[in-house]
Protein backbone atom coordinates (compact mmCIF):
# COMPACT_ATOMS: atom_id res chain seq x y z
CA UNK A 1 0.00 0.00 0.00
CA UNK A 2 1.35 3.54 -0.70
CA UNK A 3 2.11 5.91 1.89
CA UNK A 4 -1.13 8.03 0.14
CA UNK A 5 -3.02 5.78 0.61
CA UNK A 6 -2.01 4.71 4.20
CA UNK A 7 -2.39 8.44 5.11
CA UNK A 8 -5.50 8.97 3.08
CA UNK A 9 -6.43 10.30 -0.20
CA UNK A 10 -6.64 14.20 0.56
CA UNK A 11 -3.37 16.06 -0.86
CA UNK A 12 -3.80 19.07 1.10
CA UNK A 13 -3.81 17.45 4.68
CA UNK A 14 -1.83 19.31 7.09
CA UNK A 15 1.45 18.03 8.48
CA UNK A 16 3.06 18.58 11.71
CA UNK A 17 6.31 17.70 11.47
CA UNK A 18 7.85 15.72 14.23
CA UNK A 19 10.26 17.89 16.57
CA UNK A 20 13.88 17.36 16.30
CA UNK A 21 15.84 15.64 18.43
CA UNK A 22 17.53 12.45 19.31
CA UNK A 23 16.12 9.09 18.15
CA UNK A 24 14.78 7.56 21.76
CA UNK A 25 15.96 7.25 25.29
CA UNK A 26 18.73 4.29 25.34
CA UNK A 27 18.13 1.27 27.16
CA UNK A 28 21.16 0.01 27.25
CA UNK A 29 21.88 0.65 30.88
CA UNK A 30 25.62 2.04 31.43
CA UNK A 31 26.27 4.80 29.66
CA UNK A 32 22.73 5.90 28.53
CA UNK A 33 20.65 8.01 29.76
CA UNK A 34 17.95 6.53 31.93
CA UNK A 35 15.03 7.01 30.38
CA UNK A 36 11.87 8.87 33.08
CA UNK A 37 9.12 7.34 33.98
CA UNK A 38 5.66 8.74 33.30
CA UNK A 39 2.02 7.36 34.65
CA UNK A 40 -0.32 7.44 32.28
CA UNK A 41 -3.67 8.13 34.26
CA UNK A 42 -6.85 6.83 31.97
CA UNK A 43 -7.00 3.84 29.32
CA UNK A 44 -8.56 5.02 26.79
CA UNK A 45 -7.75 6.64 23.16
CA UNK A 46 -5.72 9.89 24.77
CA UNK A 47 -4.04 7.64 27.27
CA UNK A 48 -3.28 4.93 24.66
CA UNK A 49 -2.29 7.57 22.19
CA UNK A 50 0.20 9.06 24.73
CA UNK A 51 1.80 6.00 25.93
CA UNK A 52 2.60 4.34 22.61
CA UNK A 53 4.06 7.61 21.65
CA UNK A 54 6.06 7.50 25.04
CA UNK A 55 6.79 4.33 25.13
CA UNK A 56 8.38 3.73 21.12
CA UNK A 57 10.84 6.58 22.39
CA UNK A 58 11.79 4.26 25.41
CA UNK A 59 9.82 6.33 27.89
CA UNK A 60 9.15 3.97 31.01
CA UNK A 61 5.25 4.09 30.89
CA UNK A 62 2.70 3.21 34.25
CA UNK A 63 -0.88 3.46 32.35
CA UNK A 64 -3.48 3.56 35.11
CA UNK A 65 -7.07 2.75 34.54
CA UNK A 66 -10.12 2.77 36.46
CA UNK A 67 -11.86 0.04 35.18
CA UNK A 68 -11.14 -3.32 34.69
CA UNK A 69 -10.07 -2.84 30.91
CA UNK A 70 -8.52 -0.68 28.48
CA UNK A 71 -10.66 1.03 25.93
CA UNK A 72 -11.82 4.14 28.06
CA UNK A 73 -15.80 5.24 26.62
CA UNK A 74 -15.13 2.52 23.85
CA UNK A 75 -14.58 -0.25 26.01
CA UNK A 76 -16.29 -3.38 25.76
CA UNK A 77 -16.64 -6.59 28.12
CA UNK A 78 -18.03 -9.95 28.22
CA UNK A 79 -21.81 -10.23 29.03
CA UNK A 80 -23.42 -14.80 28.86
CA UNK A 81 -26.81 -14.48 26.86
CA UNK A 82 -29.61 -16.08 28.55
CA UNK A 83 -29.25 -18.88 25.40
CA UNK A 84 -25.71 -19.29 26.81
CA UNK A 85 -23.76 -17.84 24.26
CA UNK A 86 -21.01 -15.35 24.88
CA UNK A 87 -21.46 -11.85 23.77
CA UNK A 88 -19.50 -8.65 24.73
CA UNK A 89 -21.08 -5.46 25.22
CA UNK A 90 -20.26 -1.74 24.72
CA UNK A 91 -20.65 1.57 25.51
CA UNK A 92 -21.99 1.86 21.60
CA UNK A 93 -21.22 2.08 18.22
CA UNK A 94 -18.68 4.67 16.91
CA UNK A 95 -17.62 5.46 13.89
CA UNK A 96 -13.76 5.58 12.79
CA UNK A 97 -13.95 8.35 9.42
CA UNK A 98 -11.39 8.64 7.27
CA UNK A 99 -10.36 12.04 8.12
CA UNK A 100 -8.95 10.63 11.70
CA UNK A 101 -5.70 10.31 10.71
CA UNK A 102 -4.04 10.25 14.20
CA UNK A 103 -6.45 7.74 15.55
CA UNK A 104 -6.05 5.31 12.47
CA UNK A 105 -1.79 6.14 12.54
CA UNK A 106 -2.17 4.85 16.44
CA UNK A 107 -4.23 1.47 15.15
CA UNK A 108 -1.90 1.17 12.27
CA UNK A 109 0.55 -0.58 15.39
CA UNK A 110 -1.72 -3.16 15.44
CA UNK A 111 -3.25 -2.89 11.99
CA UNK A 112 -0.72 -1.65 9.47
CA UNK A 113 -3.02 -1.97 6.53
CA UNK A 114 -6.35 -1.51 8.93
CA UNK A 115 -7.63 -4.99 7.69
CA UNK A 116 -9.60 -5.09 10.74
CA UNK A 117 -12.29 -2.08 10.19
CA UNK A 118 -15.25 -2.66 7.69
CA UNK A 119 -16.10 0.47 5.51
CA UNK A 120 -19.94 1.22 6.01
CA UNK A 121 -21.23 1.59 2.21
CA UNK A 122 -23.48 4.67 3.61
CA UNK A 123 -24.73 6.66 6.09
CA UNK A 124 -28.36 7.58 5.90
CA UNK A 125 -30.42 9.75 7.74
CA UNK A 126 -34.43 9.25 8.62
CA UNK A 127 -36.75 11.89 9.73
CA UNK A 128 -40.36 10.58 11.33
CA UNK A 129 -41.80 12.75 8.39
CA UNK A 130 -40.45 10.62 5.56
CA UNK A 131 -37.11 12.81 4.56
CA UNK A 132 -34.36 10.24 4.34
CA UNK A 133 -30.97 11.79 3.31
CA UNK A 134 -27.70 9.69 2.16
CA UNK A 135 -23.93 10.01 1.85
CA UNK A 136 -23.65 7.24 -0.42
CA UNK A 137 -23.25 9.42 -3.69
CA UNK A 138 -22.27 12.51 -2.26
CA UNK A 139 -18.73 13.58 -3.37
CA UNK A 140 -15.67 13.92 -1.48
CA UNK A 141 -13.87 16.86 -2.68
CA UNK A 142 -15.26 20.48 -1.25
CA UNK A 143 -16.44 22.70 -2.03
CA UNK A 144 -18.64 20.03 -4.05
CA UNK A 145 -19.05 17.64 -0.95
CA UNK A 146 -21.67 20.44 0.35
CA UNK A 147 -23.08 21.27 -2.89
CA UNK A 148 -23.65 17.70 -3.66
CA UNK A 149 -25.01 17.15 -0.44
CA UNK A 150 -27.46 20.16 -0.67
CA UNK A 151 -28.28 19.01 -4.50
CA UNK A 152 -29.30 14.92 -3.27
CA UNK A 153 -31.05 16.03 -0.05
CA UNK A 154 -34.95 16.39 -0.60
CA UNK A 155 -34.90 18.33 2.34
CA UNK A 156 -33.41 21.47 0.41
CA UNK A 157 -35.87 23.01 -2.35
CA UNK A 158 -35.03 25.96 -4.49
CA UNK A 159 -37.05 27.70 -2.16
CA UNK A 160 -35.41 26.79 0.51
CA UNK A 161 -31.92 27.65 -0.29
CA UNK A 162 -33.23 30.98 -1.83
CA UNK A 163 -34.33 32.19 1.66
CA UNK A 164 -31.07 31.20 3.12
CA UNK A 165 -28.93 33.84 4.88
CA UNK A 166 -25.89 33.53 2.82
CA UNK A 167 -23.76 36.27 4.44
CA UNK A 168 -24.37 34.93 8.36
CA UNK A 169 -23.30 31.45 6.65
CA UNK A 170 -19.91 32.81 4.68
CA UNK A 171 -17.48 32.59 7.82
CA UNK A 172 -18.21 28.36 7.69
CA UNK A 173 -15.81 28.72 4.33
CA UNK A 174 -12.90 29.78 6.40
CA UNK A 175 -12.75 27.85 9.67
CA UNK A 176 -10.03 27.67 12.54
CA UNK A 177 -8.92 26.84 15.33
CA UNK A 178 -8.63 29.02 18.10
CA UNK A 179 -10.54 31.88 15.73
CA UNK A 180 -13.84 29.65 14.87
CA UNK A 181 -14.11 29.66 18.81
CA UNK A 182 -13.50 33.31 19.63
CA UNK A 183 -15.86 33.62 16.94
CA UNK A 184 -18.85 31.44 17.67
CA UNK A 185 -18.37 30.31 21.35
CA UNK A 186 -20.80 32.60 22.25
CA UNK A 187 -23.70 31.42 20.62
CA UNK A 188 -25.57 28.52 20.54
CA UNK A 189 -25.60 25.78 17.24
CA UNK A 190 -29.36 26.35 17.47
CA UNK A 191 -29.06 30.09 17.39
CA UNK A 192 -26.27 30.04 14.51
CA UNK A 193 -28.84 27.49 12.01
CA UNK A 194 -31.67 30.13 12.54
CA UNK A 195 -29.57 32.98 11.56
CA UNK A 196 -28.27 31.50 8.57
CA UNK A 197 -31.64 30.87 8.06
CA UNK A 198 -31.11 27.03 7.79
CA UNK A 199 -33.82 24.90 6.34
CA UNK A 200 -35.75 23.43 9.34
CA UNK A 201 -35.79 19.44 7.60
CA UNK A 202 -32.36 19.67 6.75
CA UNK A 203 -31.75 20.87 10.20
CA UNK A 204 -33.44 17.93 11.69
CA UNK A 205 -31.84 15.59 9.98
CA UNK A 206 -28.11 16.57 8.84
CA UNK A 207 -26.98 18.74 11.80
CA UNK A 208 -29.01 17.64 14.02
CA UNK A 209 -27.11 14.29 13.97
CA UNK A 210 -24.11 15.86 14.31
CA UNK A 211 -24.36 17.89 17.47
CA UNK A 212 -25.88 14.80 19.00
CA UNK A 213 -22.67 13.48 18.41
CA UNK A 214 -21.71 15.48 21.36
CA UNK A 215 -24.42 13.58 23.14
CA UNK A 216 -26.42 17.57 23.40
CA UNK A 217 -29.43 18.99 22.68
CA UNK A 218 -28.52 21.86 19.76
CA UNK A 219 -29.78 24.47 21.97
CA UNK A 220 -26.98 23.81 24.37
CA UNK A 221 -23.99 22.92 21.95
CA UNK A 222 -21.48 25.36 21.30
CA UNK A 223 -21.82 26.88 17.87
CA UNK A 224 -18.15 26.80 17.37
CA UNK A 225 -17.75 22.95 17.68
CA UNK A 226 -20.78 22.58 15.17
CA UNK A 227 -18.99 24.81 12.90
CA UNK A 228 -16.10 22.82 13.37
CA UNK A 229 -17.43 19.68 12.77
CA UNK A 230 -19.07 21.53 9.34
CA UNK A 231 -14.95 22.20 8.23
CA UNK A 232 -13.64 18.55 9.14
CA UNK A 233 -16.48 17.03 7.18
CA UNK A 234 -17.89 19.07 4.47
CA UNK A 235 -15.63 21.89 3.61
CA UNK A 236 -12.36 21.02 5.00
CA UNK A 237 -11.92 17.59 4.10
CA UNK A 238 -11.94 15.47 0.95
CA UNK A 239 -11.83 12.16 2.31
CA UNK A 240 -15.73 12.18 2.65
CA UNK A 241 -18.20 11.35 5.07
CA UNK A 242 -18.19 7.49 4.50
CA UNK A 243 -16.59 6.07 7.56
CA UNK A 244 -15.26 2.41 8.81
CA UNK A 245 -15.89 0.26 11.72
CA UNK A 246 -14.41 -2.65 13.76
CA UNK A 247 -15.40 -6.27 12.36
CA UNK A 248 -15.11 -7.61 16.04
CA UNK A 249 -15.93 -6.17 18.76
CA UNK A 250 -13.69 -3.42 20.53
CA UNK A 251 -11.56 -5.50 22.75
CA UNK A 252 -10.67 -7.86 20.40
CA UNK A 253 -10.25 -5.23 17.38
CA UNK A 254 -8.71 -3.08 19.31
CA UNK A 255 -7.45 -2.64 22.86
CA UNK A 256 -5.97 -6.47 23.41
CA UNK A 257 -3.72 -6.16 20.58
CA UNK A 258 -2.76 -2.69 21.63
CA UNK A 259 -2.63 -3.50 25.51
CA UNK A 260 -0.09 -6.51 24.03
CA UNK A 261 1.76 -3.97 21.77
CA UNK A 262 2.66 -1.84 24.56
CA UNK A 263 3.20 -4.50 27.18
CA UNK A 264 6.29 -5.47 24.29
CA UNK A 265 8.07 -2.27 24.95
CA UNK A 266 7.64 -2.44 28.39
CA UNK A 267 4.77 -0.40 30.09
CA UNK A 268 2.74 -1.12 32.82
CA UNK A 269 -1.10 -1.67 32.63
CA UNK A 270 -2.77 -1.33 35.78
CA UNK A 271 -6.38 -1.75 34.71
CA UNK A 272 -9.08 -1.70 38.05
CA UNK A 273 -6.28 0.51 39.49
CA UNK A 274 -8.25 3.88 40.50
CA UNK A 275 -5.79 6.97 40.74
CA UNK A 276 -6.29 8.70 43.90
CA UNK A 277 -4.32 11.04 43.91
CA UNK A 278 -1.15 13.13 42.87
CA UNK A 279 1.11 15.40 44.24
CA UNK A 280 4.58 17.54 43.82
CA UNK A 281 7.49 16.65 45.42
CA UNK A 282 10.82 18.18 44.15
CA UNK A 283 11.61 17.16 40.76
CA UNK A 284 8.82 14.46 41.00
CA UNK A 285 4.90 13.90 40.78
CA UNK A 286 3.87 11.39 43.09
CA UNK A 287 1.18 9.06 42.22
CA UNK A 288 -1.33 7.51 44.15
CA UNK A 289 -3.14 4.50 44.52
CA UNK A 290 -5.02 2.13 47.01
CA UNK A 291 -2.00 -0.55 45.88
CA UNK A 292 0.64 2.46 47.38
CA UNK A 293 2.57 5.48 45.65
CA UNK A 294 4.93 5.75 41.85
CA UNK A 295 7.16 8.50 41.40
CA UNK A 296 7.39 9.83 38.09
CA UNK A 297 9.05 12.42 36.16
CA UNK A 298 5.99 13.39 34.30
CA UNK A 299 2.01 12.70 34.63
CA UNK A 300 -0.61 12.89 31.67
CA UNK A 301 -4.23 12.93 32.80
CA UNK A 302 -6.38 11.19 30.08
CA UNK A 303 -9.65 11.46 31.52
CA UNK A 304 -12.98 11.80 30.97
CA UNK A 305 -14.62 15.29 32.34
CA UNK A 306 -15.87 13.77 35.92
CA UNK A 307 -12.65 11.73 36.38
CA UNK A 308 -10.40 14.77 35.88
CA UNK A 309 -12.60 17.05 38.54
CA UNK A 310 -12.20 13.80 40.82
CA UNK A 311 -7.99 13.66 40.67
CA UNK A 312 -7.76 17.60 40.26
CA UNK A 313 -9.93 17.94 43.21
CA UNK A 314 -7.86 15.39 45.30
CA UNK A 315 -4.55 17.09 44.54
CA UNK A 316 -4.62 20.39 46.09
CA UNK A 317 -0.98 21.14 45.25
CA UNK A 318 -1.67 20.35 41.36
CA UNK A 319 -0.48 23.17 38.83
CA UNK A 320 -2.35 26.11 40.45
CA UNK A 321 -5.32 27.53 41.85
CA UNK A 322 -6.61 29.64 38.55
CA UNK A 323 -6.23 26.11 36.85
CA UNK A 324 -7.67 23.76 39.21
CA UNK A 325 -10.72 25.95 39.55
CA UNK A 326 -11.36 25.89 35.68
CA UNK A 327 -11.05 22.47 35.66
CA UNK A 328 -13.71 22.35 38.56
CA UNK A 329 -15.99 24.03 36.41
CA UNK A 330 -16.31 21.49 33.27
CA UNK A 331 -19.30 19.77 33.05
CA UNK A 332 -20.37 16.66 31.74
CA UNK A 333 -23.37 16.41 28.76
CA UNK A 334 -26.63 14.97 29.53
CA UNK A 335 -26.93 10.75 30.22
CA UNK A 336 -27.17 8.95 26.91
CA UNK A 337 -28.58 5.67 26.64
CA UNK A 338 -27.21 2.65 24.67
CA UNK A 339 -30.17 -0.71 24.37
CA UNK A 340 -28.83 -3.67 22.48
CA UNK A 341 -31.42 -6.20 21.73
CA UNK A 342 -31.27 -9.61 20.45
CA UNK A 343 -34.24 -10.36 18.48
CA UNK A 344 -35.53 -13.61 17.05
CA UNK A 345 -36.20 -12.32 13.69
CA UNK A 346 -33.82 -10.78 11.24
CA UNK A 347 -34.45 -7.49 10.33
CA UNK A 348 -35.52 -6.94 6.75
CA UNK A 349 -31.90 -7.55 4.65
CA UNK A 350 -32.37 -4.07 2.68
CA UNK A 351 -31.72 -2.09 5.83
CA UNK A 352 -28.70 -0.46 6.37
CA UNK A 353 -26.08 -1.38 9.37
CA UNK A 354 -26.37 2.62 10.40
CA UNK A 355 -29.40 4.68 10.48
CA UNK A 356 -29.56 7.97 12.22
CA UNK A 357 -32.87 9.32 12.88
CA UNK A 358 -34.89 12.21 14.03
CA UNK A 359 -38.41 12.80 14.96
CA UNK A 360 -38.60 9.73 16.30
CA UNK A 361 -38.60 10.44 20.19
CA UNK A 362 -35.99 9.56 21.84
CA UNK A 363 -34.32 7.02 19.26
CA UNK A 364 -31.10 8.62 17.72
CA UNK A 365 -29.71 5.98 15.50
CA UNK A 366 -30.25 2.40 14.69
CA UNK A 367 -27.20 -0.25 14.77
CA UNK A 368 -28.12 -3.77 12.77
CA UNK A 369 -24.23 -5.29 14.32
CA UNK A 370 -24.69 -8.61 12.28
CA UNK A 371 -24.10 -5.97 9.06
CA UNK A 372 -20.60 -5.51 10.03
CA UNK A 373 -19.52 -7.25 13.03
CA UNK A 374 -18.33 -10.90 13.33
CA UNK A 375 -19.55 -11.81 16.24
CA UNK A 376 -22.94 -10.02 15.89
CA UNK A 377 -23.03 -11.95 12.32
CA UNK A 378 -22.07 -15.72 14.15
CA UNK A 379 -24.95 -15.12 16.49
CA UNK A 380 -27.58 -14.45 14.01
CA UNK A 381 -26.56 -17.09 11.27
CA UNK A 382 -26.85 -19.47 14.57
CA UNK A 383 -30.62 -18.13 16.01
CA UNK A 384 -32.19 -16.58 12.60
CA UNK A 385 -32.11 -13.43 14.27
CA UNK A 386 -30.84 -9.95 14.36
CA UNK A 387 -29.10 -7.82 16.59
CA UNK A 388 -29.65 -4.14 16.95
CA UNK A 389 -28.87 -1.19 19.26
CA UNK A 390 -30.49 1.69 19.67
CA UNK A 391 -29.19 5.21 21.17
CA UNK A 392 -30.57 7.91 22.88
CA UNK A 393 -28.20 10.75 23.44
CA UNK A 394 -29.29 13.83 26.04
CA UNK A 395 -31.71 12.25 27.71
CA UNK A 396 -33.65 14.30 30.05
CA UNK A 397 -30.81 14.00 33.33
CA UNK A 398 -33.99 13.47 35.80
CA UNK A 399 -35.61 10.39 33.90
CA UNK A 400 -32.27 8.79 33.80
CA UNK A 401 -31.97 9.26 37.88
CA UNK A 402 -35.38 6.83 38.43
CA UNK A 403 -35.51 3.44 37.65
CA UNK A 404 -39.36 3.36 36.15
CA UNK A 405 -38.49 6.62 33.66
CA UNK A 406 -35.47 4.68 32.70
CA UNK A 407 -37.48 0.97 31.99
CA UNK A 408 -39.89 4.02 30.08
CA UNK A 409 -37.23 5.32 28.03
CA UNK A 410 -35.92 1.59 26.95
CA UNK A 411 -39.56 0.35 25.88
CA UNK A 412 -39.97 3.90 24.43
CA UNK A 413 -36.80 3.01 22.64
CA UNK A 414 -37.89 -0.53 20.99
CA UNK A 415 -41.84 1.04 20.38
CA UNK A 416 -39.70 3.50 18.00
CA UNK A 417 -37.58 0.72 16.50
CA UNK A 418 -40.56 -0.72 15.49
CA UNK A 419 -41.86 2.69 13.60
CA UNK A 420 -38.51 2.53 11.81
CA UNK A 421 -38.33 -0.94 10.71
CA UNK A 422 -41.74 -2.49 10.87
CA UNK A 423 -40.65 -5.85 10.67
CA UNK A 424 -39.52 -5.69 14.31
CA UNK A 425 -42.48 -5.13 15.23
CA UNK A 426 -43.49 -8.79 15.89
CA UNK A 427 -39.80 -9.76 17.15
CA UNK A 428 -39.48 -11.21 20.44
CA UNK A 429 -36.47 -9.86 21.97
CA UNK A 430 -34.74 -12.66 23.30
CA UNK A 431 -31.82 -11.29 25.16
CA UNK A 432 -31.13 -7.56 26.07
CA UNK A 433 -28.54 -5.01 27.75
CA UNK A 434 -29.20 -1.29 28.45
CA UNK A 435 -25.90 0.53 29.23
CA UNK A 436 -27.17 4.10 31.04
CA UNK A 437 -23.77 6.58 31.20
CA UNK A 438 -23.50 10.49 32.12
CA UNK A 439 -19.52 10.96 31.24
CA UNK A 440 -19.45 12.67 27.70
CA UNK A 441 -17.72 16.13 27.81
CA UNK A 442 -20.30 19.20 27.71
CA UNK A 443 -19.04 21.99 25.04
CA UNK A 444 -21.68 24.72 26.33
CA UNK A 445 -21.89 28.03 24.89
CA UNK A 446 -19.03 29.98 26.39
CA UNK A 447 -16.96 27.33 27.85
CA UNK A 448 -14.27 26.77 25.89
CA UNK A 449 -12.19 29.01 28.08
CA UNK A 450 -12.30 27.03 30.62
CA UNK A 451 -11.55 23.61 28.90
CA UNK A 452 -8.16 22.48 29.63
CA UNK A 453 -5.03 22.52 27.18
CA UNK A 454 -2.67 19.88 26.96
CA UNK A 455 0.03 21.76 28.47
CA UNK A 456 -0.67 22.84 32.25
CA UNK A 457 0.72 25.62 34.33
CA UNK A 458 3.11 22.62 35.69
CA UNK A 459 5.41 21.29 32.88
CA UNK A 460 5.23 17.87 34.33
CA UNK A 461 1.60 17.69 34.06
CA UNK A 462 -0.05 17.22 30.77
CA UNK A 463 -3.90 16.42 29.99
CA UNK A 464 -5.00 14.71 27.24
CA UNK A 465 -8.61 14.24 25.95
CA UNK A 466 -11.98 14.69 23.49
CA UNK A 467 -12.04 17.93 26.08
CA UNK A 468 -8.89 19.01 25.36
CA UNK A 469 -8.20 22.22 23.29
CA UNK A 470 -5.90 21.23 20.83
CA UNK A 471 -5.69 24.30 18.68
CA UNK A 472 -6.14 21.87 15.69
CA UNK A 473 -9.14 20.88 14.06
CA UNK A 474 -10.27 17.88 15.38
CA UNK A 475 -12.87 16.23 17.11
CA UNK A 476 -14.48 13.61 19.31
CA UNK A 477 -12.22 10.35 19.41
CA UNK A 478 -9.79 12.03 17.22
CA UNK A 479 -9.31 15.25 19.63
CA UNK A 480 -8.35 12.07 21.87
CA UNK A 481 -5.88 10.50 19.72
CA UNK A 482 -4.44 13.69 19.20
CA UNK A 483 -4.38 15.29 22.16
CA UNK A 484 -2.66 12.21 23.64
CA UNK A 485 0.09 12.22 21.29
CA UNK A 486 0.43 16.34 21.51
CA UNK A 487 1.00 15.24 25.42
CA UNK A 488 3.71 12.66 24.73
CA UNK A 489 5.50 15.40 22.40
CA UNK A 490 5.90 17.85 24.75
CA UNK A 491 7.75 15.80 27.11
CA UNK A 492 9.33 14.14 24.32
CA UNK A 493 11.16 17.90 23.39
CA UNK A 494 11.04 18.73 27.10
CA UNK A 495 14.04 15.78 26.99
CA UNK A 496 15.34 16.48 24.09
CA UNK A 497 13.82 13.19 22.08
CA UNK A 498 11.93 13.17 18.76
CA UNK A 499 8.23 13.87 18.72
CA UNK A 500 5.67 11.67 16.52
CA UNK A 501 4.53 13.78 13.63
CA UNK A 502 0.61 14.43 13.03
CA UNK A 503 -1.57 15.10 10.70
CA UNK A 504 -4.94 16.94 10.56
CA UNK A 505 -7.64 18.20 7.92
CA UNK A 506 -6.17 21.53 6.78
CA UNK A 507 -6.36 24.60 9.31
CA UNK A 508 -7.85 27.04 6.87
CA UNK A 509 -10.74 26.89 3.63
CA UNK A 510 -9.13 24.81 1.09
CA UNK A 511 -9.78 27.36 -1.66
CA UNK A 512 -8.62 31.20 -1.87
CA UNK A 513 -11.77 32.20 -3.40
CA UNK A 514 -13.73 30.73 -0.44
CA UNK A 515 -11.24 32.17 1.92
CA UNK A 516 -11.72 35.70 0.48
CA UNK A 517 -15.99 35.00 0.15
CA UNK A 518 -15.65 34.30 4.22
CA UNK A 519 -14.34 37.65 4.90
CA UNK A 520 -17.63 39.42 4.04
CA UNK A 521 -19.14 37.60 6.21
Amino acid sequence: MSAVAQQGRDRRARVLPAAPGRPAFDRAGPGGTAAPRVAVVGGGIAGLAAATGLAERGVRVTVYEREPQLGGRLAGWPVRLRDGSPATMSRGFHAFFRQYYNLRGLLRRIDPLLTGLRGLPDYPLQHSGGARDSFAHVPRTPPFSALGFAALSPTFGLRDLAGMAPRAALPLLDVRVPEVYERWDGTAAQELLTAIRFPEAARDLAFEVFSRSFFADPGALSAAEMALMFHIYFLGSSEGLLFDVPAEPYPRALWEPLGDYLEKLGVRLRTGEPVLGIRPEGGARIVSTAAGEEHCAAVVLALDTAGLRTVVGASPQLADTAWRERVARLRTAPPFLVSRLWLDRPVARRRPGFLGTSGYGPLDNVSVLERWETEAARWAARSGGSVVELHAYAVDPAAARQPRTREQVQERLRGELARVYPETAAARVLDACHEWRADCPLFPVGGYRDRPAVRTPDPRLMVAGDLVRTGLPVALMERAATSGLLAANVLLARWGVRGHPLRTVPDRGRSALLRSLARLG
